[in-house]
């Protein structure tokens, strides 16, 4: 039995050896440039490599240009929003299983649907807006 335990030390180190060399890709998307800027920083301190995007249309551009771990987006964009930039994400077969965690100030239960019928993997309301709890979220899907 002892072998079997040391059986599956080489893929931990393994694992742990390529977080270490590749930091976890989150796109950002948010129009408003305080808190695209807020979140840049908060998720670059916990050893996130971090893209922006100014909304969704720009963040799906970007998408397809480079690969990301993880998109970080708000709902109230122009030009494409969050619900639809997350729709667009499900549709395409390259990005479908790309993790998506909305963002935003709209905390009714309603727009909570819509942002899991559009295909979000998580919703965080920025009134409650822990930003550790935003780091949790990225951690559990990824």
């Amino acid at each position: 039995s002892a072998g079997s335990a040391g059986a599956g030390l080489p893929a931990e180190t393994a694992i742990k050896a390529s977080e270490e060399n590749a930091p976890v890709r989150v796109l950002v998307a948010e129009d408003s440039i305080t808190v695209r800027n807020m979140l840049r920083n908060y998720l670059e301190a916990a050893g996130f490599s971090v893209f922006t995007a100014v909304d969704g249309q720009d963040a799906l551009q970007q998408l397809y240009k480079q690969g990301v771990d993880v998109v970080v987006s708000d709902v109230e964009m122009p030009r494409m929003n969050g619900f639809e930039l997350t729709a667009s994400i499900r549709k395409d077969s390259a990005l479908s299983q790309l993790p998506v965690v909305l963002v935003t100030a709209l905390d009714s239960a309603v727009d909570r649907r819509r942002g899991m019928d559009a295909g979000a993997n998580a919703y965080i309301v920025k009134g409650s807006f822990e930003k550790s709890n935003l780091i949790d979220t990225i951690k559990r899907l990824i």
